[in-house]
């Protein structure tokens, strides 16, 4: 196996994973679309042109803006929060570890750890700020997306005019759709991070060590 591809095999193998699945998603949900399509007389899409409906935008895109909110909000609250014996929670007396601080850094430290000031402020926030903004892009994907589906459905049901955006976003459909992937990602989280109080996986970071006490509480 290559160097490279040894070193990085974690992130190609997730990623590898997400491409084979959306793919696999758009023809589902190509198939799905048509489906609904004929059953109103409307003719059918290719898959190229279904990649550019809001039925596959608001598909992927409200996944994608769970997914981000529950990661972004995770990296925030086990900066503060702890969960006593969890591996995914720091130390109960641990605030910021002393590598976090600026006199701890080293000549290759990333540069705004060298510069300090705003560019150091903004790094040290930066994982956080990072999802949280693709969360919000994702949102934004989420709503158009959604719109467009949505104006698609009524004018193939009873020919209503289309609403905008902002109507959307004022509708219990789309809330709907947003809170039914928030409540079961955050499930997630919370069980995983209850879980890994008494149980363990070897060899993974995510995990406390076997032989680890349950109380034990690391991150």
């Amino acid at each position: 196996m290559p160097r490279w591809l040894r070193d990085n095999m974690l992130s190609v193998a997730m990623l590898g994973a997400f491409l084979v699945f959306l793919l696999l998603q758009s023809v589902f949900g190509w198939q799905v679309h048509n489906e609904e399509l004929s059953r109103y007389g409307a003719e059918p899409l290719s898959w190229w042109a279904y990649l550019g409906t809001g039925h596959f935008a608001e598909a992927v895109f409200e996944n994608w803006e769970s997914e981000f909110l529950q990661m972004g909000g995770y990296v925030l609250l086990t900066a503060y929060l702890v969960q006593k014996g969890s591996a995914e929670s720091k130390p109960e007396d641990q605030t910021d570890r002393p590598e976090d601080n600026r006199d701890h850094g080293r000549p290759d430290s990333p540069w705004p750890v060298r510069a300090g000031g705003l560019p150091l402020v903004v790094y040290r926030n930066s994982l956080a700020i990072a999802l949280l903004m693709i969360f919000g892009g994702a949102f934004l994907g989420h709503l158009f997306g959604g719109v467009a589906a949505y104006n698609q459905e009524q004018a193939l049901e009873s020919g209503a005019a289309p609403i905008s955006a902002w109507q959307f976003l004022g509708t219990s459909d789309f809330w709907f759709q947003s809170m039914q992937n928030w409540q079961s990602e955050f499930l997630a989280v919370g069980v995983l991070i209850l879980l890994s109080i008494v149980l363990r996986q070897h060899a993974s970071p995510e995990s406390k060590p076997v032989t680890a006490p349950h109380a034990q509480t690391s991150a």
